[in-house]
């Protein structure tokens, strides 16, 4: 069975899933080359099509992540409008909208809107018997469930700004493995729409800049974080494991004007600390109620929230829990693998399902694309190499101090660069943030960079005391061996976000690795996603020269070619 997933709203991704096994998953930004595209991903369902030689029709089946979402197809999430509509909502306006809930206007809405969303399937002759749709929550659910290898002992818990009316569940497997939910917590309750309106109450943008806020947090007094965060412990009600929020405080979307007038002289480091105090807290006291309710200690993760990486490394060291996982890229992008899993589980094929691996779910370049792209960077004046031995050049040049950037194979899929799309640099080079930021990235001067450290000699840099994997970079730990890896930890709090890399999972890249650690003793590299500051990562090697170009990037490694301006 061939079943291509579909997440359609903001990230949109889409996935091809065939017998079980995830073949590729690309989101729509790489293409249109739109940070965060919203809308119908009809290039990246294109693409992953034509790369293994079928058409529209030779899917068995298209499946939406969530039921009520709705974008208009090909229309680009607007940045400034997004930021204008949280603070121009009132409270007032939460009552007609929970009025409307309960009135035929909802179904004859979402009919219409389901209508628009198929219709680009439609299109191509696709039969509508073929297209379905899996509630928000639940794709969410299905990653982490089955994300990992399946096992009956597991809390599968959600938690995000909103989907499908809903901002957070509980879930456990029944005697037959099927989820079943216990807990649902509604939108109006939602601590991920916090993070929006104060993200958006910072001067920065919701849905995007949420990690800037969480970058920044480590910087706050502790005094003034914790003052912060009862603010924030005030608007809501931790009841028998789920929440509401307490009276006064309007529902989430119209709580813009509400949290500015208790923040404000409220210091910006304070506000930021205070907010992750405050999520780490809320967030594992809800599970440590259900590990404890359930007596469980294994916990499976999902859902935009579950990027703060900090709040993980909190939930990680509940005295309560013994393994987690949470899926990689965690965010609404992921949900097209969760609705294409959701439905081989609805149709009695749950044991087909492959745990996630490796997230090297692009399209591989061809060496066409390679040689047009070197041939762009030989006409620009850069030299152009094809060394014998690619990985020890790319070694060397890291061993002498200089940034180089790797283009190579299919690319991620998500929100971290893994290697094959990464800016790498020497860790134990403290100036090299620096020099990265003024060359490259641009970054705001309190963000840290992240690690791609060698699985053999994880343990001398990172503390991981109950052994959990980490190959996504989606936990954080304390640093043991910072000064050998100081410019990919957070400069206040020496944490690091690792990825823990596998000859298995990428050879030439720990190739690349193995070589520096032979010259400088040290099996890590500083790693930060191939792009300019505010564009998606790059996809294409024509890109990559474009940035080489467009930079002050020095050096490219572009497939076989060394590439220096």
């Amino acid at each position: 069975m061939l079943i291509c997933g579909i997440h359609d709203g903001h990230n949109a991704a889409a996935c091809l899933v065939r017998d079980g096994q995830l073949v590729s998953a690309v989101q729509e930004e790489r293409i249109t080359r739109i940070k965060n595209w919203t809308g119908f991903p009809a290039l990246s369902i294109e693409a992953q099509l034509n790369a293994i030689g079928a058409g529209w029709r030779d899917v068995d089946a298209y499946v939406f992540a969530g039921h009520e979402h709705y974008y208009l197809p090909g229309t680009p999430g607007d940045r400034a409008s997004q930021i204008v509509a949280y603070k121009e909502k009132t409270s007032l306006g939460q009552y007609p909208r929970r009025w409307a809930r309960h009135t035929p206007l909802r179904s004859l809405t979402h009919a219409h809107r389901w209508s628009r969303r198929t219709g680009p399937v439609l299109a191509h002759r696709v039969a509508p018997g073929a297209v379905s749709k899996i509630e928000h929550h639940r794709c969410h659910a299905m990653t982490a469930y089955y994300g990992a290898r399946s096992r009956p002992d597991v809390l599968v818990m959600t938690l995000d700004g909103a989907g499908d009316g809903l901002c957070a569940t509980v879930a456990v497997p029944d005697e037959s493995g099927v989820l079943r939910r216990i807990v649902a917590v509604e939108e109006q309750h939602s601590i991920g729409i916090l993070w929006a309106l104060l993200t958006s109450l910072m001067g920065m943008v919701p849905n995007e800049h949420e990690y800037k806020m969480m970058g920044m947090a480590p910087y706050a007094a502790l005094n003034a974080a914790r003052d912060t965060a009862d603010i924030f412990h005030s608007g809501f009600k931790m009841e028998k494991g789920s929440w509401r929020r307490a009276n006064g405080l309007p529902e989430a979307m119209y709580a813009y004007n509400y949290w500015r007038d208790r923040l404000e002289f409220k210091r910006f480091d304070a506000i930021c600390g205070g907010l992750q105090l405050f999520t780490e807290e809320f967030v594992c006291n809800w599970i440590r109620y259900w590990l404890k309710r359930s007596g469980l200690k294994s916990v499976r993760l999902s859902g935009g929230v579950f990027m703060n990486v900090k709040m993980n490394k909190a939930i990680m060291e509940l005295s309560e829990l013994r393994e987690m996982f949470v899926f990689p890229s965690c965010g609404d992008e992921t949900n097209c693998i969760g609705a294409a899993w959701a439905h081989l589980e609805d149709h009695g094929q749950s044991r087909s399902i492959r745990p996630v691996g490796p997230l090297y779910l692009g399209l591989p370049p061809s060496c066409a694309d390679y040689e047009h792209a070197a041939s762009t960077a030989n006409a620009a004046q850069c030299t152009v190499c094809r060394p014998d031995d690619i990985s020890e050049e790319v070694a060397s040049l890291l061993s002498r101090g200089e940034i180089v950037a790797r283009f190579a194979d299919r690319e991620e899929f998500g929100a971290r660069a893994l290697g094959n799309r990464s800016i790498l640099a020497d860790p134990s080079r403290a100036h090299v943030v620096k020099s990265i930021n003024r060359a490259i990235k641009s970054r705001d001067f309190w963000m840290p960079f992240a690690c791609s450290i060698m699985e053999e000699v994880a343990d001398a840099f990172v503390h991981n005391p109950k052994g959990l994997s980490a190959p996504y970079m989606i936990m954080t730990f304390d640093a043991r061996d910072a000064n050998k890896i100081i410019a990919g930890c957070h400069p206040e709090d020496l944490s690091v976000r690792p990825q823990i890399v596998t000859r298995e999972w990428n050879t030439e890249y720990y190739r690349i690795m193995s070589a520096f650690r032979d010259k400088t003793g040290v099996g890590a590299l500083l790693n930060t996603s191939f792009n300019l500051h505010g564009e998606p990562i790059v996809s294409r090697p024509a890109e990559a020269v474009d940035v080489l170009l467009r930079s002050g990037l020095r050096h490219l490694c572009l497939g076989p070619y060394l590439i220096a301006k």
